[in-house]
């Protein structure tokens, strides 16, 4: 596995430290999947949800890799169990009518059948449930698709409350590894759930980064660092997020920014250029 030296979970799985996000393709998606691959990249976030992502051309995308060389073992694949409330309602990719927990079963057998694997590496719950109770119910189903072998690691999308996340991570037999979120400064940039996550070994990671970002790019410190290390401003965002423990996913479409993402790794901010960029994700 590459995109760099992984973070590695309690339970031995490694992520890679930059993902390539699947959303919004539509029917690029196998063609830009097997690129991203070639290029370099090594882990791919994706959902059972076709109104936003065609998880079949993920799947395709990454068999016509596989094919080629590329060993299953070194690739981290992630996708997500979509609730009835995020599914467009003439494309539910499981019977709705079933109960809860037996659509996470339907659903993580559709994304194993479309994704053209015999198990996932991490599988996320796209939001949560309320009430409480309900969300449970269905990270109880996640555990036993843990259990059976078919799920390695457990994951939640776009959960902004503290005490919903510490919640499940108090009630949860299998502990979440991955919290998903929209990093922006709406919500503070997650300044307390990332410190819950550094606290207690779960990997955040980051969507929207830089689309939801880029009014910062322009200004102190990105710009003077970009020039500081003949980088972008995107670059060191990047960067400086994986030097901080965050997991951003990039979506791009273009083969230009897929390597610029990459290349992150090719350099390193010092400890004072990372304390300025955390002053502006991590100040109230």
């Amino acid at each position: 596995m590459n995109s760099a030296d992984g973070f590695v979970s309690a339970r031995g799985t490694r992520v890679p430290r930059l993902l390539y996000g699947t959303a919004w393709k539509k029917e690029r998606t196998a063609g830009l999947v097997e690129r991203a691959l070639s290029i370099g990249f090594r882990g791919i976030d994706t959902a059972c949800q076709p109104k936003h992502y065609d998880e079949q051309g993920v799947g395709a995308g990454v068999a016509a890799c596989l094919g080629r060389g590329l060993g299953r073992e070194e690739l981290y694949l992630q996708t997500k169990f979509t609730p009835l409330a995020g599914q467009d309602p003439r494309r539910i990719p499981y019977d709705p009518q079933a109960g809860l927990a037996e659509q996470v079963r339907q659903s993580c057998g559709v994304s194993l059948r479309q994704l053209q694997t015999s198990y996932l590496d991490c599988l996320v719950l796209h939001s949560p449930l309320s009430p409480f109770a309900q969300l449970l119910l269905v990270w109880r189903a996640l555990e036993a698709l843990v259990d059976s072998g078919a799920v390695r690691e457990l994951g939640i999308s776009n959960c902004y409350e503290l005490r919903e996340f510490q919640a499940l991570y108090a009630a949860a037999r299998v502990k979440p590894l991955v919290l998903q979120n929209r990093f922006y400064a709406q919500t503070g940039y997650d300044r307390e759930l990332r410190a819950f996550c550094l606290a207690h070994g779960v990997l955040y990671q980051s969507f929207w980064t830089l689309t939801a970002n880029r009014d910062l790019l322009s200004r102190a410190p990105f710009d003077a660092l970009a020039r500081a290390h003949a980088v972008t401003p995107a670059q060191v965002l990047l960067r400086g997020l994986t030097q901080l423990g965050v997991c951003p996913l990039t979506g791009t479409s273009s083969e230009q920014h897929m390597r610029e993402d990459l290349a992150i790794f090719d350099f390193a901010l010092s400890q004072p250029e990372l304390a300025q960029l955390a002053d502006v994700f991590d100040r109230p």
